[in-house]
Order: C-alpha cells, then structure tokens, then sequence
C-alpha cells in the first residue's frame, strides 16, 4: 500500500445514534387481580456513537470506507416494570489528536489526546417513562407511556493533527525525508522533485539510553502555503502539534539560510503565531559539499537559534543533531 493510500487524516461521516424504547403502558394481572395498578417498565437508551483515543492506530483510514455509523435502538420495556435493553453503543477507535467537528457548521465539538479517553459524538436516545411513573392519586391507572427519544442524525468530521515530538520544516526538497529514513525505520518516498512527500511520515528515532522519541516528516511548505497555496492549510495543521520544529534548509540554495528560515518562519507565524513559541533548531543539510573554509563563512550569517550542519547521505553530525532535539524536547 503506498504512502499516499494508507495515511488518511480527514473523513467525513454520517451519524445516526439509535432511538430509545417506548416504556410501557402495562397494567398489572395475575391469578388474584383482573386489574392491578400500572407496573409498565421504562424503555431502553438508544447507543450512543463514541469516539474513543487507542495509541495503537496512526491514521483515519479504517473510517475512510465507513460513510453511515449506526447505533442501535433501545428496546421498549416491558410488564412488572421490566426496563427495556440499552441500545449498543457504536465505539469508533480513533489516533490521538483527532479533532471532531459538526460538518454544517464547522464547530469543534471536542479533541482525544489521550489512549483510551472517550468521548460522546452522537448521543442516543432516551427511553420513554413507562405508566407507572404517571400513577397519581387523580390517576390511578394511567393506561399510556411515553415513547423514546429519537435518534439524531448529524453529519460529522474528524481530522487528525499528528502529535509528534519534532516536525520537520522545510520547502519541498529541503532533504526531511532521506533524514527521516535514515535516523529512523520510517521508509518515505523519497526522490529529487518538488512535493514527494503527499502526507506526513512518522518514524521513531532511537537515542541513547534506550530514548526514543517521534518525528514527523510534514510535507514541504511553499511561500503562501498559510493562504491556501501548494498543499497548504492541509499540511500546516500538523505542524501545530509538534513540541520541536527542526528548519531544514539545503546548503546549495539559492538564497542564504538566514533569508531562507526567515520565510519559513514567516508563513508559520502566519499560520498560527503560537508556533513561534515552540523550540526552533536548524540543520543545514547537504553540507557533505561544503569544505570546512565554506562553513566558517556561512556559520557567520546563521540566524540566532541552535544550529548544526549534517548530511543525511554522508551520516554526517546525525548524532549530535539528535542530542540537540533530545535536549530541545527535555527544555
């Protein structure tokens, strides 16, 4: 399955979480008593449709092919105040950082960050009362009940902004994913033209002592992207959720690196200005081109944040790169 398939972090889907039982208008019989007073039970709750946070799933793609979620209907209830059975609740197991909205009116309703942590999306139902609620001393033997709830049916998105402990930043071709499938057992696409990466890769990075931590290759941003260009809106979400952002720019571009993190920097803080607030590390990468002369003199106009020159390819300073991450992670 290739990477593009396989990683889904929008679906849109229908939800109709299921009626209640009618409770029940049962007047009491039995040997002794023609007419007894009312003994109808209540009905049952119809299922709800929960979301529910599981570390074990990375993406949507389970939910992509499931349009209408259904929930079941309650049962109605029944003689000698027999209550009717609760619907059964439809669960939907989602990553964390899945975000759901009400798809008409694009409100947040809530957001799992943590693994088993619940959330009601659609509730069902409630069961109607049955008669014997309604006994009175003006009424004695009430002959009716009430019927349930309907269900509700809503259309719903969920949308999943990737939780990772370092997001690389960087225009298209900027070297993230050959970094990515080096330091980590991740296996992006990598080859030599703009926008390779269609959707973020994670990989986890091993580190000494027995760390380890995530890293996601989101994929390159172009000037304008936080207005909608390239890929966009899309791509810049997932960046949100990242505790490091490590600026990847090429030694062999055209403009200097300081020009270059200042636009990148430029179309996050666009984006969100939060994201300025987040620990910012810089690698240089393809440096394996650079004699030690060419370093010294660009090391001169680098921006002020922590900064390493590396080489994917060569192996070069991929070590030390991870102890500044680590480092920027523990801060």
């Amino acid at each position: 399955m290739s990477q593009g398939s396989n990683f889904v972090d929008y679906v849109k889907i229908c939800c109709r979480s299921g009626k209640g039982g009618a409770g029940s208008a049962h007047l009491h019989r039995d040997i002794l008593t023609s007419m007894g007073g009312p003994d109808g039970g209540d009905g049952g709750r119809g299922g709800h449709i929960i979301v529910k946070g599981s570390v074990h799933i990375w993406t949507l793609l389970h939910l992509k092919y499931r349009k209408h979620i259904i929930a079941q209907d309650g049962g109605a209830g029944g003689s000698s105040h027999k209550f009717g059975k609760q619907g059964q609740d439809e669960i939907l197991e989602v990553p964390l950082g899945t975000i759901a909205k009400d798809a008409e009116t694009g409100e947040v309703l809530f957001e799992i960050t943590k693994d088993g942590e619940t959330k009601i999306l659609t509730a069902g139902g409630r069961g109607g009362l049955g008669n014997a609620h309604f006994k009175n001393a003006v009424q004695q033997t009430p002959r009716f009940a009430q019927p349930g709830e309907p269900g509700k049916e809503v259309w719903n998105i969920l949308e999943l902004k990737v939780l990772a402990d370092v997001g690389l930043v960087g225009f298209p071709n900027a070297g993230k994913s050959t970094l990515l499938s080096v330091v980590s057992a991740a296996k992006p696409e990598i080859a030599d033209y703009p926008f390779t990466t269609i959707v973020p890769n994670l990989g986890i990075v091993s580190y000494r002592g027995g760390k380890s931590f995530v890293m996601a290759d989101i994929p390159g941003i172009i000037e304008g992207a936080s207005k909608g260009k390239g890929l966009g809106y899309r791509f810049l979400r997932h960046i949100e959720r990242n505790s490091v952002l490590l600026f990847m720019i090429p030694a062999d571009t055209s403009r200097t690196i300081k020009e270059e993190y200042e636009i990148l920097k430029s179309e996050l803080q666009s984006y969100n200005p939060e994201l300025m607030q987040k620990p910012h590390v810089l690698a240089i990468t393809k440096s394996d081109m650079l004699d030690e002369e060419l370093m010294a003199e660009m090391k001169q106009d680098l921006p002020d944040i922590p900064s390493i020159f590396i080489s994917s390819v060569a192996q070069k300073n991929l070590l030390e790169l991870k102890d500044m991450l680590v480092k920027a992670i523990e801060s």
